[in-house]
Order: structure tokens, then sequence, then C-alpha cells
């Protein structure tokens, strides 16, 4: 990534943290030029960070190694529609926006541009991310390494194929909220910190040990102890099942937005 020149094209919030990442990681500012939609927002982002921000989204494609569209869904058309005349199979056009899949994004270039899909989530934003990446038509394995070189700066990537992205969107994008919402029903203070910070360690184990949680969940758990009696009642009040249901109604839901574009 440190001698790919890279345009954002739309620095909002996961925009502005894959730039930060990719600065951290090393890639030299004078690489990077930034577009958002309104000149005044560009003038004020401009003033405060090390790369240029503007609002010409074709200049900022051309000379570009990767381009990264991280506008929100609904605007995807209009910024292809903008660039496609710039855009040449020689780059690669990796995508954060949530349930655009690569053929549209193919079919609105009009050419065989290798394209990536991501769908990283919040955690990004403190290098805990969680991000599932697949390949279009045109993209190769050198394709999906830069994709994978650019989130691996704000946390962990996984390559899947293209039919479990909403899947993904539904457990790992979605997951936080679920958890926060674990969080908030205890009480505050010195308990969400404690609870916060179990949470963050029993995930810690499970990745670094690659343990099955059943067998890791085991370890914990003794004959007649506190913990089964813990475990008994989140069985009955099938905190399992609602988990299961979340993450399916909001694959579900992943899977609609597609159809709304």
């Amino acid at each position: 990534m440190k001698r790919q020149r890279v345009a954002v094209l739309g620095l909002g919030k996961i925009g502005s943290i894959l730039l930060d990442g990719l600065l951290k990681a090393g890639l030299p500012p004078e690489s990077v030029v930034a577009t958002v939609r309104h000149a005044d927002r560009a003038q004020a982002l401009g003033a405060k960070r090390r790369v240029p921000v503007g609002t010409d989204n074709r200049a900022a494609v051309r000379g570009a190694d990767v381009i990264l569209i991280a506008v929100k869904p609904q605007n995807v058309r209009e910024l292809l529609t903008e660039i496609r005349a710039d855009v040449t199979p020689s780059q690669v056009v990796i995508s954060a926006a949530a349930s655009v899949p690569t053929g549209f994004i193919e079919d609105a270039l009009g050419a065989p541009i290798p394209v990536v899909r991501a769908m990283p989530n919040t955690p990004c934003q403190v290098g805990a991310g969680m991000t599932g990446i697949c390949r279009g038509t045109h993209a190769g394995e050198a394709h999906l390494d830069v994709a994978r070189q650019m989130f691996d700066t704000v946390g962990r990537t996984v390559v899947v194929d293209e039919k479990h992205m909403d899947a993904v969107t539904g457990l790992s994008a979605s997951g936080p909220a679920f958890v926060y919402i674990i969080l908030e029903s205890l009480p505050r203070d010195a308990a969400t910190t404690l609870a916060a910070q179990t949470l963050l360690g029993a995930a810690k184990v499970a990745l670094d040990t690659g343990d099955h949680p059943a067998l890791l969940k085991d370890a914990v758990t003794t004959p007649a102890g506190c913990t089964i009696d813990g475990i008994l009642e989140l069985e009955e009040g099938k905190l399992r099942v609602t988990l299961i249901k979340a993450v399916v109604k909001a694959t579900q839901r992943a899977k609609e937005l597609m159809f709304e574009k």
C-alpha cells in the first residue's frame, strides 16, 4: 500500500477512519487525495488534515491506483456515473458502501474494472474492526490483497464469497449494536467497565486460541458453580435463540436494501 496512490471518495466516517489507518500504517500523505460533496466542508477538512480534500471526484480518480468508494449507498449510482469515464482497468475500485453488490458497480462503470466489495464495522475507529471482503468478476488475488492490506490497518479482514456478504453485514456490521445492548442492560460506571473488559477479554481468548466457544465456555464453568446457574438463566431466557434471530433479521434486511437502490 505504501507505493499506491489512493483516492478516497467520500471523506465521511468510514472514509476518515480508513484514511487515518492508512496514514498510520505509513502511506505518504502526498499519495492520497480525498473528496466530499460540499466545498465548504472540503475546505474545513483540508485545513485540519494532512491530505488535500476537494469536491472533484473525476480529478481525484485520475492517476489513482486505488479508488475507495465511501459514500452512502444511495449515492453510489450518482458517483459511479460521474467517474465512469475516468476509471480504467489498471485501477481497483474498493467499495465500502453497504449492500451494494460488485455487479452493480461493474455495470455502472461499463468496463472490465476490478472491483472489491467490503463491509467494515464501527470498531474500525479504534483499530479493532472486522471487515468482510469479496471480489467481483474482474478482480484477482492481487486486488483482494490490496483491499486486505487497507482494512488490516483498522482491524482484521476475512475474504468471503459475495453470497455471504449480507450475512457479514448482519453479523459483524450489526453485531456491535447487539453487544452494546448487553452492556446497556447492566448497571453503570464500574459495572460497565467490568462487563466491557470481560467481553473484550473473552473475544481475545477466542481469537488467539482458535478454540471452539463451547470448549472455552466449559473451561469457565464448574459443576454446581455460580457460572452454570447463570448460563441456565440465559438459556431459559432464550438469549442464544434471540441473538441468532437478531443476526438473521439483520441479514434479511441487508438483502432488502440491495433491491431498494
